[in-house]
């Protein structure tokens, strides 16, 4: 049994058969118009439509309106009543002292967030080694209990 390469597979005899070259003389049998018919933009050279052509009408692409909304601007829900939360890691309330109050207002003030209109989740990436009161829209479960074990409060909003 001869052995199995890339170079020497090939197809078992019958699966596959020659291509059907058409418009090659009247013995062919598809001599004259070659399966295309007769006349028209179709039976010529790059004679087809595209798929997306609708025969003239406005397409559909330009018939549906433009999307509008608060899609662009990354700190915005997409829908309608989704709520988009602004993640803090507690690695970057290390710019607080021990004892300070983090709230929405101070990190807007320290620049970690850029407007009150955000909500913001506090998130356990790093470690807090000061106790802080830490007040925000949300919590991870991890940085709850980093927070708590730092000697710290954790309060939603």
């Amino acid at each position: 049994m001869a052995e199995i390469f890339q170079h020497n597979l090939r197809p078992d005899p019958g699966a596959t058969r020659p291509r059907k070259r058409v418009g090659r003389g009247e013995g062919s049998g598809l001599a004259k118009s070659a399966g295309k018919g007769e006349k028209g933009a179709n039976s010529r050279s790059g004679g087809r439509v595209s798929a997306r052509y609708e025969g003239g009408q406005m397409p559909l692409h330009m018939r549906i309106p433009k999307g509008r909304g608060p899609t662009a601007k990354t700190s915005m829900p997409i829908g309608p009543f989704r709520t988009y939360m602004i993640p803090i890691n507690l690695s970057r309330l290390a710019v607080f002292a021990s004892g300070e109050t983090v709230s929405p207002e101070a990190l807007l003030e320290r620049g970690l967030i850029k407007g009150l209109d955000e909500r913001v989740k506090i998130l356990a990436d790093g470690d807090l080694d000061r106790p802080l009161t830490i007040r925000a829209h949300g919590f991870s479960a991890a940085a709850k209990a980093k927070i708590e074990a730092a000697g710290g409060t954790a309060e939603v909003i």
